[in-house]
């Protein structure tokens, strides 16, 4: 069987991440369609949360045999930097990402005409008035380096268990985003984030773009922690050279 070409892995990367912001990001406005609430409690945190777990689910098994399903630029920053993807298909795989968040936000924007999306949204969040930009920077970055070492040892290492990448990196993404959704929203994906808030401010929903750097620098940088920690402490150690059999001899002497 021969490998996926180039253009059909960029296909199915902006295909995943248009799943992801479709179903993950899209559950937001969708949420507060249903329930009225706004800011969430804790049940509809949990209910958007398994939402992008799902979303993570589908897409892994749907399209991770053909592009290695990274669906967010911080992973492929990540893969980048330990030199396991070369940087033309990492600049193609990050276009293609913001490409199906794009499509993913638009699908969005599709479902909730005639319910006010200019209101509602399209799945973008913000950063906690009462945290603040900085705080919310180290809650992505913290959110994404958990979430980027796990993807390495449960799908890039080759080591873990086959077959469980999916369930793995699809419910460390439920946990942190009840842990961190509250502060930023846990975007843990610059394409997520740029997507639906770019399409939102063009159909003129009121939305603060001077946050958009805590969404794009935080995941990179804690991409960029996790992915190296991983390194770190998951190569194995280099078996020490065997001495030479006259060293041997004249040591036992």
């Amino acid at each position: 069987m021969s490998s996926p070409t180039l253009s059909q892995k960029l296909v199915a990367e902006a295909i995943g991440t248009a799943i992801l912001v479709f179903i993950g990001a899209g559950s937001v406005p969708l949420t507060v369609l249903l329930t009225g609430s706004n800011p969430f409690g804790s049940a509809e945190l949990s209910t958007i949360s398994f939402a992008f777990a799902f979303a993570i689910f589908a897409a892994i098994y749907a399209v991770g045999h053909i592009s290695g399903c990274h669906i967010n630029p911080a992973v492929t920053i990540a893969l980048l930097a330990t030199r396991k993807i070369d940087g033309p298909t990492a600049g193609a795989y990050i276009v293609a990402q913001v490409a199906g968040a794009f499509l993913g936000a638009a699908l969005t924007l599709i479902i909730l005409t005639g319910n006010d999306p200019q209101t509602l949204g399209l799945g973008a969040v913000s950063v906690n008035a009462k945290a603040g930009n900085l705080v919310g920077f180290v809650a992505e970055v913290i959110g994404t380096a958990i979430l980027v070492f796990t993807v390495f040892g449960a799908a890039v290492s080759g080591k873990a268990p086959a077959g469980f990448a999916g369930i793995a990196i699809g419910f460390i993404v439920y946990g942190v985003i009840i842990l961190v959704g509250p502060i930023t929203g846990a975007a843990l994906n610059p394409a997520r984030q740029i997507g639906p808030q770019v399409l939102e401010a063009l159909i003129g929903k009121s939305t603060d773009l001077s946050q958009l750097w805590v969404y794009i620098a935080g995941p990179i940088v804690g991409g960029l922690i996790g992915a190296f920690l991983y390194q770190f402490i998951g190569r194995e150690a280099t078996e020490p050279e065997a001495a030479p059999v006259r060293d041997r001899v004249a040591a036992e002497a």
